[in-house]
């Protein structure tokens, strides 16, 4: 596992920063955080699905150029909202593949967390990159000191 704080440059990372958490950037309903119908939801923000950029990859193009990967399995933003206790949303694998590589990116500062099967917990602090093998147990959180938690997960070779 790599942790990397401060990944961006100040002004790439507030770029993309002042994009996702503006009032104009298109977030979408996912019924469930790790599978459809669980008791706790999630907004979504595709850039890459399914073999192909979506009309925002271009705004986090400074992350891909310094992540620089060989070939993209998913890219997505995860938006979700405070609550009153930390809600721990279970431990998953983004894809069962030992070849793939999961980066989380903290797009904001707050007190949710990764947690992994380990026990270890990062926080959540803006501009932080975590990298890990994608078939790794993982968990995110919800926070309670800010109106949201934002991450950016990367899924690649």
């Amino acid at each position: 596992m790599q942790l990397i704080d401060n990944f961006l440059p100040t002004e790439d990372f507030l770029q993309i920063k002042n994009k996702l958490l503006s009032n104009g950037f298109p977030w979408y309903y996912n019924d469930g955080v790790n599978k459809p119908d669980e008791e706790h939801t999630q907004f979504i923000h595709y850039f890459y699905k399914g073999g192909f950029p979506t009309n925002s990859y271009n705004t986090i193009a400074p992350l891909i150029k310094k992540i620089n990967p060989v070939a993209i399995a998913r890219i997505k933003a995860n938006l979700v909202l405070q609550s009153k206790n930390i809600i721990e949303h279970g431990m998953h694998r983004d894809y069962d593949h030992e070849n793939l590589t999961t980066a989380i990116y903290y797009v904001n500062s707050n007190n949710g967390y990764t947690k992994f099967k380990s026990g270890e917990e990062i926080k959540s602090l803006e501009n932080r990159l975590i990298v890990f093998k994608c078939n790794l147990l993982h968990s995110g959180t919800t926070c309670t000191d800010k109106n949201r938690r934002v991450v950016i997960n990367f899924n690649f070779t």
